[in-house]
């Protein structure tokens, strides 16, 4: 059909550049910033990250077309720091908020107090070994 191919998408190509910063000569202390290969997860993502920040007063994305996989978010500082720094800023503080995310998921779904049969492989975690015996089932990680 009209779709190119998925790798397009997310791989960038020789000499791409992932990210492009046009200065807005309109409006003081504002940028419109194109991120290539990416698309609304990442975009909404720093957006609603930006609009956190005290010394943003504006931050809003938008994907021009749904087959051309980028975005342009716009920035707009009180002037104390750049867009650029809050864009920096931002995506350094959302990786923190994922990582820990990620630590705490990891945290409540590991197998605790899951027994072993003495060779340091867990049981089968389908709920067929020992590990899930008695009254327990897979709900009760």
């Amino acid at each position: 059909m009209n779709a190119p191919p998925r790798y397009e998408l997310f791989v960038l190509e020789d000499g791409e550049k992932p990210v492009e910063v046009m200065e807005d000569t309109k409006i003081p202390n504002a940028a419109t910033i194109k991120i290539v290969k990416q698309d609304h997860t990442l975009g909404n993502m720093l957006r609603a990250q930006l609009l956190a920040t005290p010394h943003v007063l504006f931050a809003g994305y938008k994907v021009p077309h749904p087959l051309h996989p980028y975005f342009q978010i716009k920035i707009q500082t009180d002037g104390t720091i750049t867009p650029q720094d809050a864009l920096e800023q931002a995506a350094s503080k959302l990786i923190g908020t994922i990582s820990d995310l990620e630590a705490k998921f990891r945290r409540e779904f590991t197998f605790k107090g899951n027994e072993t049969d003495g060779t340091g492989a867990a049981d089968d975690p389908y709920g067929t070994g020992t590990a899930w015996s008695g009254t327990r089932d897979y709900m009760d990680f």
